[in-house]
């Protein structure tokens, strides 16, 4: 009658990036995982944003990694992950990025697997942190060229500010503890874990907390931190979406698809019955059936005597 559950894909990533061992494989990694002995003893673009996540993703992180050679494309690691049937709700890719356009064709990939495969995903990229030849100004106009005048909704942009910031919003983003319809930004959530090193510029300043809120502004998911408050938190999860649009930070995206990817497989059930037709008592008996996910989504739950939120209204 199709009332079971239907499985999730919710914070299980796919981490795309250059890596010394294991080049061209898909590996099922998980808290108990080698990293060595998975991706090689040498320090990795891949290797240190999974570490990352790992550490700020809680005792039921997993994640799935497909790394690459030095020159290898990140779509061809993706479209081999998609063709061999593992769905993910983010695709990280963790080779820094320093142009729109490359930002547009990981946008353009995400809603490619929505056609080809009905999956929903989006996308975490990164783009390269502060160089020692450069000043906060001129690194901020740097960065600001890459996200001007794009719209890329299913996409989200983290300077490498630390080194691993990337992977370190991956992980809180997947942490099981907290529900996909928290903002990274939630205090409650605790600090940032493993965080870098603070950035410094040619003229040895650390990082302001003016460049952090310009890079917000245009965009950018940053780290975040609070004037006689201590620890290093995160910002909001900034979409490159639109203006006024639905899906401007990433918690409304992840709430938008998980709906639908609970509502998909009550749809293809359907598919061909006659039971299901214009008739009033069908449309009822139809909306009634396809808000059953949407009715679970929305209760609250108590844990140690406190009431949390549904995750929609």
């Amino acid at each position: 009658l199709g009332q079971g559950a239907v499985t999730e894909i919710e914070r299980y990533f796919l981490f795309i990036g250059t890596a010394a061992k294991s080049v061209g494989q898909l590996l099922a990694l998980n808290t108990d995982s080698d990293l060595d002995g998975s991706l090689g003893i040498p320090a990795s673009d891949l290797k240190t944003q999974i570490t990352a996540a790992r550490l700020n993703g809680g005792d039921r992180w997993a994640c799935l990694a497909a790394p690459i050679a030095a020159d290898g494309s990140w779509s061809e690691a993706l479209t081999n992950a998609q063709q061999k049937g593992f769905s993910v709700e983010a695709v990280v890719i963790t080779t820094p990025v320093d142009a729109g356009n490359e930002l547009s064709v990981m946008h353009d990939a995400a809603i490619a697997l929505n056609n080809t495969f009905g999956r929903r995903a989006f996308v975490m990229a990164a783009s390269a942190g502060i160089t020692v030849q450069q000043t906060w100004a001129e690194y901020l106009t740097e960065q600001k060229a890459i996200t001007a005048d794009l719209a890329a909704p299913r996409v989200l942009v983290v300077p490498q500010l630390h080194g691993n910031d990337l992977g370190v919003l991956a992980g809180r983003l997947a942490n099981a503890a907290v529900s996909i319809a928290d903002s990274p930004m939630r205090v409650a959530s605790g600090a940032l874990l493993g965080l870098g090193t603070v950035p410094v510029d040619k003229e040895g300043v650390p990082l302001p907390s003016a460049i952090r809120a310009d890079l917000d502004a245009a965009r950018f998911s940053v780290s975040q931190t609070y004037a006689d408050y201590p620890g290093v938190f995160w910002g909001d999860g900034n979409m490159l979406d639109a203006p006024a649009s639905d899906f401007q930070v990433v918690e409304y995206l992840r709430l938008a698809d998980k709906a639908a990817r609970q509502v998909r497989p009550l749809l293809i059930r359907r598919v061909g019955d006659r039971r299901l037709n214009n008739s009033p008592n069908s449309m009822a008996a139809a909306i009634s059936a396809f808000m059953k996910p949407l009715r679970q989504m929305a209760k609250s739950t108590t844990f140690a005597g406190e009431v949390f939120p549904g995750e929609i209204e």
